[in-house]
């Protein structure tokens, strides 16, 4: 057996208008289990919380953990990564018509955000012959390894318009239609109106009258229940804070990441920025340029005047074969070495509850931490399917899902 390694991230962002109970605990309680019940060593842990007690869970850091974690991996080894906090998604900006995806994605306390696409790339790099496992707390994180066979779940298997294969097309236009109804509920929720979703599964997520429905607690069984997904205008209003600039849109939200973390933004905004910037040197000469990229051309012009060229290279350094690549929701191969579970399905939230005595937890991660405490042994589907018949107990509208390969489920 080779070495048992694991990366651990509980953000709580105390003090912003995202706070989260339930983080750090998730992230306390995951520890304690991988040592005294799965052998894994302390010195063979790294975790980032933002508790001020270590280092922060940025997103700078949390790549440089996951980069070390798979960078040493050799085969035989198990690799684990827990992470609880908030999870968003964020529709196409490119303004092309067959762009009709999402990218979801973690969020660290500085807003840096993480994709879908930088996980699947991570995982493609972990030799063969080594596990490496995802545990993800968050909203929308049926989607974290695109691609990847879905075991347990119906984030995929519905054919949802969101998560289209490239180039694939349907025998109506309604499967852009709803993009285009979704793309277009977003825009609105960027301004603080927010409009009711029909689907069952957003039941858990009720909508506040306040503005925020990040910040709105329902009673669910005896627990007060916080969504673990960042509105598009929660995460808007804390970028504007963040770079005292008012011009940041549902258009441009890549375009102002990469200019707030520069090298340090996900390799898929840097990919993006460089598509943004020929397609701006061509004018309108590639096609009509659709609403949301507009928008984003609009703010490029914007932002590139008095920028330097060294600011630029982040980008231009990028190797694009298509602009496909940097299309929301796509990738290429499956990697096969990962497994992820997940908190909810892809268009779903997951919950972050307080007990009345004061307790806070991941309903996902306080559901493993339970079916463990009950089972000796339990493989991954039993687990998914175990923790789905709890949550399902306790009143959550969530569905855990499983991807990973047959061999691993």
């Amino acid at each position: 057996m080779g070495a048992k390694r694991a990366v651990l991230v509980g953000i709580n962002y105390p003090g912003t208008k995202a706070e989260l109970k339930g983080c750090h605990n998730d992230v306390a309680r995951m520890r304690r289990c991988l040592v005294d019940r799965f052998g894994f060593g302390e010195s063979g842990i790294r975790v980032l919380t933002d508790d001020g007690s270590g280092p922060q869970p940025t997103g700078a850091n949390i790549r440089r953990e996951l980069a070390r974690l798979v960078g040493d991996a050799r085969p035989g080894d198990l690799l684990f990564f827990h992470y609880s906090g908030h999870g968003t998604r964020l529709p196409a900006e490119t303004g092309q018509d067959d762009d009709t995806g999402y990218d979801e994605c973690i969020v660290p306390c500085d807003m840096n955000l993480i994709t879908d696409q930088d996980f699947t790339e991570l995982v493609r790099k972990v030799p063969n012959g080594c596990i490496f496992t995802i545990v993800s707390d968050s909203c929308h994180s049926g989607g974290l390894l695109d691609k990847t066979k879905e075991q347990i779940g119906n984030s995929t298997k519905q054919n949802q318009s969101s998560r289209r294969e490239l180039g694939e097309r349907s025998d109506s236009d309604s499967g852009f239609r709803a993009f285009l109804k979704e793309t277009v509920r977003d825009v609105f929720e960027s301004k603080g109106i927010h409009l009711p979703h029909r689907s069952h599964s957003h039941r858990q997520s009720s909508h506040g009258g306040d503005g925020d429905e990040g910040s709105h607690y329902i009673d669910t069984a005896d627990a007060h229940v916080k969504n673990r997904s960042l509105p598009l205008s929660t995460l808007i209003e804390m970028l504007k804070e963040k770079t005292g600039k008012d011009d940041v849109d549902v258009g441009s939200i890549r375009l102002t990441l990469f200019n707030l973390f520069g090298d340090d933004a996900s390799p898929k905004f840097k990919k993006f920025m460089k598509v943004m910037l020929n397609k701006l040197q061509q004018g309108q000469h590639g096609g009509v340029v659709g609403f949301m990229g507009a928008l984003a051309q609009e703010f490029l012009k914007a932002k590139l005047d008095g920028k330097h060229e060294e600011e630029l290279e982040p980008a231009m350094k990028q190797e694009v074969h298509s602009v496909q690549e940097v299309y929301a929701g796509t990738t290429a191969r499956v990697p096969s070495n990962g497994i992820l579970i997940s908190g909810c399905q892809t268009d779903q939230t997951s919950a972050d509850a307080t007990t009345p005595k004061g307790m806070s937890y991941g309903a996902l991660s306080n559901a493993i931490q339970a079916i463990l405490s009950e089972h000796g042994t339990v493989t991954n589907k039993e687990l998914v399917l175990k923790a789905r018949k709890m949550l399902s107990k306790q009143g959550y509208t969530q569905q855990p899902g499983l991807y990973c390969s047959d061999e691993h489920a």
